[in-house]
């Protein structure tokens, strides 16, 4: 095989499972359920997600009030308003709203990020009064309302989670269909499902982010822009992999900035920077922003995550009962949150974390490792950590080098399950896109940083 070959990655069959063991994903909590199949996210009007403040409160897609105007008197500082946007990322609906008010990036705020694919409504923040422009302001497929002027902005992080409205699609009919289908949602509610890191982080076409992190957080600039410019993976556009591939081949930089479709912002930044300053490619990979290099990085702490909770499963071990050495934190009463209260699993109060567990007053939780964890303070799952750095030559230090991005990547805990609030039916209908085939519209809630799909492919597998 030529070197030229080599810097493509093929998936066996291109299919979404392919990418999800790609990156770590491979129990399910349904395994011996079988399958209920279709298909999601065939319109980006199937996806709905709408996010959750603090107080239990779902923003609306379309109730906008008044606007009050900024106030010295009572301290305003920020604009803060609902972002409703319809198939595009955050990042990108943040993009376009600096441009038009010709503000700086930074300085816009926001709580979570949200599918693409989907219609979603989420809570943003802007330093400064910006209450005028934001009433007038129109952009594609963007939509602004109940814009009010804040003392405080919103944070990474600050709402308590996503409520969605989804539809499954292409499903098989058949005279069980509707009391299976309640069975998982039984099973799902009761249970949960492994609180796995979606595609989403890592790229549904290009599933490399947490590759790209790897090389960033190793200080190879030149292997990280190879990944994120050259690297061509077989599930992206044949667009995309042709300009990337001749890139590769020829390494002809002005070629590959006519090239490269508009849509590719980012590597075409990279690689207008290296015109301009050859073989710099730390400062090529300094045009991101420092947001998305934080994304980056924990992209690489997420596929970490992954893999040690199916190296758990593959090894037999249950994901609903608690091993010995496995960590149990308790929950607080109000939202169900973490707390700071975490025990060993393994001694004298074994019956009550049994019990506190059965309640859903604790979980069982997996390090997201970071410059301050100590493996030693999680017995259980250290072992599956030591097997993957072994078997994907991971310097177990690398993760030391994450204290320049920020305080979330100094590392934390998450639940090795998830339970959804609310998960129903709300429809059961013939398929109006698929003829003889039936949907299923369905709804539920998940605290931050869990995904919806997680949750999907426990019906569709």
């Amino acid at each position: 095989m030529s070197d030229i070959e080599t810097e493509s990655y093929s998936l066996k069959e291109n299919s979404e499972r392919d990418v999800e063991i790609f990156v770590g994903i491979q129990a399910f909590a349904t395994q011996k359920m079988g399958s209920i199949g279709g298909e999601y996210k065939s319109n980006f009007k199937d996806f709905i997600v709408r996010e959750i403040d603090t107080h239990g409160n779902i923003l609306d897609i379309k109730v906008d009030s008044k606007s009050h105007s900024f106030s010295k008197e009572l301290k305003d500082r920020y604009t803060t308003f609902n972002l409703t946007k319809i198939n595009k990322d955050t990042f990108e609906a943040i993009r376009r709203i600096s441009k038009a008010l010709k503000i700086p990036y930074d300085i816009i705020n926001y709580s979570g990020l949200k599918d693409k694919f989907s219609i979603s409504v989420q809570k943003i923040s802007i330093k400064g009064d910006h209450v005028e422009k934001l009433r007038n302001l129109k952009i594609k497929d963007i939509f602004i309302r109940n814009i009010n002027p804040t003392k405080k902005s919103v944070k990474l992080g600050s709402h308590w989670g996503n409520y969605f409205t989804i539809i499954l699609r292409n499903i098989e009919d058949n005279k069980n269909l509707k009391s299976e289908i309640e069975n998982y949602i039984k099973f799902l509610n009761n249970f949960g499902f492994p609180n796995y890191f979606g595609l989403q982080r890592f790229g549904n076409f290009r599933p490399n982010s947490h590759i790209v992190g790897r090389c960033l957080l190793e200080g190879n600039f030149k292997k990280t822009f190879e990944e994120f410019v050259s690297k061509t993976y077989t599930t992206e556009s044949i667009i995309s992999r042709q300009v990337r591939k001749e890139f590769r081949i020829t390494g002809n930089l002005e070629k590959a900035f006519k090239e490269f479709p508009k849509g590719l912002n980012y590597e075409r930044n990279m690689i207008q920077y290296l015109l301009e300053n050859p073989e710099d490619y730390e400062g090529s990979i300094n045009t991101l922003s420092f947001d998305l290099k934080k994304l980056l990085i924990s992209s690489f702490q997420s596929y970490i995550f992954n893999k040690m909770l199916s190296k758990r499963v593959e090894n037999g071990f249950s994901l609903f009962e608690p091993m010995k050495g496995d960590v149990i934190c308790i929950l607080d009463d109000y939202n169900g949150n973490k707390t700071q209260v975490k025990y060993i699993y393994g001694g004298n109060l074994d019956k009550y974390l049994k019990k506190a567990l059965n309640l859903n007053r604790a979980a069982i939780v997996i390090p997201l490792i970071g410059t301050n964890t100590n493996l030693n303070d999680f017995p259980f799952m250290k072992l599956f950590f030591e097997k993957i750095v072994k078997q994907e030559n991971i310097d177990k230090e690398i993760f030391n080098k994450t204290l320049n991005y920020g305080e979330e990547l100094k590392g934390s805990i998450r639940p090795m399950i998830v339970k959804p609030t609310g998960l129903k039916i709300l429809e059961l209908t013939d398929d109006d896109l698929n003829p003889g085939k039936k949907k299923i519209k369905f709804e539920f809630s998940l605290q931050k940083g869990t995904y919806a799909t997680m949750l999907i492919r426990e019906f569709i597998k």
